[in-house]
């Protein structure tokens, strides 16, 4: 379903609706027969619902998209608690290490670097 979900999302990006849209315009399926996702759903307002030609014209970057949100969570989980990150900013202020020498911009970098985006 996320792949679709980010085709279709492409497409409105491309055709200058925006991903709200999807709250009460468009919704999504898959009715577990082995024939996949769909859209039951198709109400925006002057776009007419795509072709699955037109979908799958944006199946790359929908997968780039996929990957990338998939990686943007992991780096939540391991970016830790805003008030522990907020600490430790705090704690390299106080030692004049407001810079790439301190630990909250070390801990972010590394978490960065080993979930690098598409």
């Amino acid at each position: 379903m996320d792949n679709l979900y980010y085709k279709v999302k492409l497409y409105l990006e491309a055709n200058s609706k925006t991903e709200s849209e999807f709250d009460s315009n468009i919704s999504l399926r898959n009715d577990s027969d082995g024939n996949g996702d769909y859209i039951k759903v198709w109400n925006v307002s002057g776009l007419a619902k795509p072709s699955d030609t037109q979908l799958n014209s944006y199946a790359s970057n929908a997968t780039k998209e996929n990957n990338n949100s998939i990686i943007r969570q992991t780096r939540k989980a391991s970016y830790g608690l805003i008030g522990d990150q907020l600490d430790l900013l705090y704690k390299d202020m106080l030692a004049d290490k407001g810079d790439k020498t301190g630990e909250w911009f070390k801990k972010i970098k590394a978490v960065k670097d080993a979930n690098a985006k598409e």
